[in-house]
């Protein structure tokens, strides 16, 4: 399927180019420096979105059909990249800013074709704006949502899971609706920030800056207005929810400076994250708490995608006011994160009596263990033949394997990484593209289950063991969750007709197994060398036997 070829490919150009754009940066001081404002200590490459958007973008040109639209999106997406690269290497002025921004609207405006035409509040659906009207509004939100979702990009991992998760929705809606171009883009976007957040994730080793934060904001916009605003089903206003957290996030510093008579574009520590770190949460919990604010948008906007406007306006203001309200109930009462000692001191009792029964460790870590290599093995069952040519590509990584024993020790694990990297996709894709008619509905629920149960054991694993330092769990792994129990089990998402979802949450639940496995095991590879081994040959053997 090209939903699954396209992120698969975005996913893993994007986690090999990272390491090569991050050596760059700091030769060509692509760095972002510490100030009062910002969370970080130490100078960080910001080279992130030139690695996003290069892994996004040769899939989008490989497979995506050109039509004007295309091309628009395309050329302007370049525009907002390169304009936010030149600002991430020096400081731009606020107009330098805004001119790039505003070219690359008008190009998706007048040669794409991406119009407001509809306000869609109930009893004007069908009354057109009229042509300058559409243009002058279109202009706006385009602008708007751009820099909305580069102002929310204060913690690492968050402008790009919040994203993340809206992209992962717009595909789906765009897939519903057959709008082919804007799901294709939409997965690619979805590979692209999952192999950027693994090096995002606090505490991060690079940033985006402003060309990956302006390329998600700018697409973002784009896409949730064609979807809305085309010969779609969708409600008019779904924009307002689909995108939620970055929008309500930017009405609301703006609205609070504004009051208190200062520019609305004069930066601040104002912003959610910021309070949220100031009621005491820890980085990663407060952009946690921010994913769950961005994920009920999306499970609203899922669930009113049909609705009137008006529905989506009354929600919108009404989870809105929710949010504000306990900002302002912790701000006025004085609440913070502070931990009840007598609780803690149970919670740590308990843990502790549950570390030290050996067994439950050694049951839950077994069952990773041997549950990694058994789910592999068991995913070359499931395509219906594995052609001769993908056997015989399969016999690289088997060599490799077969060498690693000869190979310095300090290597070896990423000769291990590198195996993996090849052979995950290389199976999952041929699971996707040609299952065999033994592969039932309920013998796709169960894989789905064995992954989530497979999960499951590698968390508690990381939980209970006395091991320091390794793996952690880091809020990208969150986002493995909630794609996994999610998006899969979204009404009429059938495995037949739609495997995007369902192999990104695949792809990543394997890759982050063998993550903290690879660490539990320390130094040694031998387990999981041989693990390889054995998913290869069973692999190999039903390529050359059938």
């Amino acid at each position: 399927m090209q939903l699954f070829t396209v992120f698969i490919l975005s996913l893993f150009l994007t986690l090999a180019l990272v390491p090569v754009f991050r050596r760059l940066a700091f030769r060509m001081n692509i760095v972002d420096v510490p100030d009062e404002r910002k969370v970080h200590v130490l100078p960080m490459p910001k080279t992130g979105g030139i690695s996003m958007a290069v892994g996004a973008f040769i899939p989008f040109f490989l497979w995506v059909p050109k039509d004007d639209f295309v091309s628009a999106v395309f050329i302007g997406s370049m525009i907002i990249v390169f304009s936010g690269l030149a600002d991430d290497i020096r400081p731009l002025a606020s107009w330098q800013k805004l001119l790039p921004q505003v070219a690359a609207a008008l190009l998706v405006i007048f040669w794409g074709g991406v119009r407001i035409r509809y306000i869609g509040l109930y009893g004007v659906e069908e009354t057109a704006l009229p042509e300058a009207v559409s243009i002058v509004l279109t202009l706006f939100v385009i602008i708007g949502v751009t820099n909305a979702i580069n102002l929310s990009d204060g913690l690492d991992g968050l402008a790009g899971g919040i994203s993340m998760l809206s992209f992962v929705m717009m595909a789906f809606l765009a897939f519903q609706c057959e709008t082919m171009s804007v799901a294709l883009v939409s997965i690619a976007m979805v590979g692209a920030i999952a192999g950027f957040l693994r090096f995002n994730t606090h505490p991060a080793v690079l940033f985006m800056g402003d060309a990956g934060s302006q390329l998600l904001g700018f697409l973002a916009v784009v896409f949730a207005l064609v979807l809305t605003q085309g010969h779609t089903p969708y409600s008019r206003v779904l924009s307002l929810t689909l995108i939620g957290f970055p929008i309500l996030d930017t009405l609301m510093v703006m609205v609070e400076r504004m009051a208190k008579g200062r520019s609305p574009f004069k930066a601040d520590k104002k912003h959610f994250h910021h309070r949220l770190l100031r009621l005491g949460f820890s980085h990663a919990e407060a952009v946690l708490i921010i994913y769950l604010i961005q994920a009920c948008f999306l499970s609203l906007a899922f669930s009113f995608r049909f609705y009137e406007g008006w529905v989506h306006v009354l929600i919108f203001g009404f989870f809105s006011v929710t949010i504000l309200s306990l900002f302002f109930f912790a701000h006025q009462t004085g609440w913070r994160v502070t931990p009840d000692p007598g609780a803690l001191s149970v919670r740590k009792k308990w843990g502790k009596a549950v570390k030290d029964r050996k067994i439950f460790i050694r049951t839950c870590f077994g069952a990773a263990r041997y549950g990694l290599p058994v789910l592999l093995a068991a995913q070359c069952a499931i395509p219906e033949a594995i052609p001769g040519a993908m056997a015989a590509a399969a016999l690289v990584p088997a060599g490799l394997l077969g060498l690693l024993p000869f190979i310095p020790r300090r290597f070896q694990k990423a000769v291990l990484r590198s195996v993996i990297c090849l052979m995950i996709p290389l199976i999952l894709y041929l699971t996707e593209m040609n299952p065999g008619p033994w592969f039932t509905r309920n013998l796709y629920h169960l894989n789905i289950l064995a992954h989530v149960g497979l999960v499951i054991s590698v968390l508690l694993t990381m939980r209970l063991t006395r091991r320091q330092k390794g793996f952690k769990l880091t809020t990208m792994d969150i986002l493995v969750f909630i794609v996994i129990l999610v998006f899969p089990n979204l009404p009429t998402t059938h495995v037949e007709v739609f495997g995007a979802g369902a192999a990104l949450a695949r792809a990543l639940v394997l890759f982050f197994s063998f993550d903290v496995l690879l660490g539990e095991f320390r130094e040694e590879t031998g387990f999981m060398t041989r693990s390889c081994v054995v998913v290869l040959s069973v692999f190999i053997l039903r390529g050359f036997f059938g």
